[in-house]
């Protein structure tokens, strides 16, 4: 989209707040209204994990009284409406994966229509250039700035051949995250890693939720089952089709299920440039194709084993919803899955990338039904614990720390000179 459409956008989407809209005024429960300026490479562009849950943390903000801008890329005929006031700004397709988008610029009427919207706090959950500048501009004017690790980008250069330049990903990360007050996380391995990596700030864990009603056993549907043709236990993988979530190893483990005459059925949830080539290897699998809503809830729930050999997630969304769904989860032991797996009780947790330990678990899940069920309920059990509300205050108490601190610094700052005198 050429960047004097993105001002258009801009201009158009976000007409200058009143004065109620820019006041600090107080609700009756004595909270504080906070105004939140949130800085992201993907918000409405792309639905994924990071789109999906930055648009429900700003219909949480807003639906506790809070005010806030997202500044972001965006396409023609975006899939997602934007939560929020929303702010696009230009930005051109990453080489290799041209539907992730890279900002450019932080042009002047985004920039003007900030510095109207008067923030308490900047968010920056993308460490592109558009975040740098966000942090330039808060630095630059004495506002506090905290960021989100979303996505584990060094994770993904073996699959395009880059693994050489993964320390110089890490001495950037270093750099980038060290400034800001706090980073927040989606899992407490994930922290435990950038601790590892001499991420020096406040690492803090702000966790992911589920929809508990909407991603239940009771979604259950024979008739769906019938109707594609399932009747013995169905192995399922959901994800963009991508090739770092895993759908090489998912592939193998299935025709290893052929060659031995395990019974099962397969089938794959999801769309992406992968498709192709799966399609091709998994002649007896099904393909749904991308879905969501009540479509998922009800293919999670009529399937009979989750099969996510990832390695690159922060937290694994789709991890969460098959657990919810009643589904015993076979997962990579890495970043994002090792917290949401406990191995033996929900599911298993198997060595990256050893096809021969993932096989073992699913043959195992296939092949009895008692321990099958027995996992699914833990998983379901486990899921609970995942609430949405509690995640999201959570978030808003870390924001509320910031600022307390942030103010107790800043009258510091003033009277330290007086006292001197």
């Amino acid at each position: 989209m050429p960047a004097a459409r993105d001002i258009a956008l801009a201009r158009k989407s976000s007409d200058r707040p009143d004065a109620s809209q820019i006041s600090r005024d107080v609700p009756n429960n004595g909270t504080k209204r906070l105004r939140i300026a949130l800085f992201t490479g993907n918000y409405v562009h792309i639905r994924d994990g990071v789109s999906l849950t930055l648009n429900r943390l700003v219909r949480y903000l807003e639906s506790h009284g809070h005010k806030v801008l997202v500044i972001a890329p965006t396409v023609e005929d975006a899939p997602i409406e934007p939560a929020g006031r929303f702010l696009p700004v230009h930005s051109i397709p990453l080489p290799l994966r041209p539907e992730y988008r890279f900002s450019l610029s932080f042009p002047w009427a985004a920039r003007r229509q900030l510095e109207v919207f008067r923030p308490d706090l900047v968010h920056v959950a993308t460490p592109d250039l558009l975040g740098i500048r966000a942090l330039r501009w808060a630095r630059s004017r004495s506002i506090p700035a905290v960021a989100s690790f979303h996505t584990h980008f060094a994770s993904y250069l073996k699959y395009y051949h880059l693994g050489a330049i993964e320390p110089v990903l890490w001495a950037y990360g270093r750099w980038f995250y060290n400034q800001f007050e706090e980073v927040y996380v989606p899992s407490p391995s994930l922290a435990h890693e950038l601790q590892e990596r001499r991420i020096e700030i406040p690492v803090r864990v702000w966790s992911r939720g589920i929809e508990a009603d909407q991603f239940t056993p009771s979604k259950r549907s024979t008739a769906w089952r019938d109707a594609r043709g399932f009747s013995a236990p169905v192995v399922t993988f959901v994800s963009r089709l991508v090739w770092e979530k895993g759908p090489e190893l998912f592939a193998e483990v299935i025709e290893r299920l052929e060659r031995d005459g395990v019974p099962h059925s397969s089938m794959v949830v999801g769309d992406g440039p992968a498709l192709g080539e799966l399609r091709a290897r998994l002649g007896r699998t099904v393909f749904t194709g991308h879905l969501d809503g009540d479509a998922l809830a009800t293919a999670y729930a009529s399937s009979d084993v989750f099969l996510f050999p990832s390695t690159t997630e922060t937290f694994g969304n789709v991890t969460l919803e098959a657990m919810a769904s009643g589904l015993p989860a076979v997962c990579a032991d890495a970043t994002g899955s090792h917290s949401l797996v406990e191995d033996g009780v929900t599911g298993f947790l198997c060595p990256p990338g050893d096809v021969d330990y993932f096989y073992d678990a699913v043959a195992g899940l296939v092949r009895d039904k008692k321990r099958r069920t027995r996992l699914g309920a833990a998983a379901r059990h486990a899921a609970l614990s995942y609430d949405w509300e509690n995640i999201m205050s959570r978030l808003v108490g870390y924001y509320e720390g910031v600022l307390r601190r942030h103010d107790r610094d800043a009258k510091h700052t003033v009277t330290e000179p007086e006292i001197l005198a």
